[in-house]
């Protein structure tokens, strides 16, 4: 990452050097010369992963946007932790 921010987390946090910063708080960072790239694709297929998603399909919008959602009360309780 550019050197003021590292600066600025060495200086708010305890930390030490250990090489090119590549992947923190979910963020994957590819750092060149002039540029940097943040890409939260593996954060993102780890969430696929982690539920078992791999292989489904995409979809802009997974559901109907027109409808009005209510309770439903007689319905399975789901684990709402996850």
């Amino acid at each position: 990452m550019c050197e003021e921010f590292i600066a600025a987390m060495q200086g708010e946090f305890e930390m030490s050097m250990m090489g090119e910063l590549t992947y923190f708080l979910g963020l994957q960072g590819k750092q060149l010369k002039h540029r940097t790239f943040l890409s939260q694709s593996k954060y993102c297929f780890d969430l696929l992963k982690k539920f078992k998603m791999e292989d489904c399909k995409e979809a802009i919008t997974p559901i109907a946007t027109n409808c009005l959602m209510d309770a439903d009360e007689a319905g399975q309780q789901v684990d709402s932790t996850k």
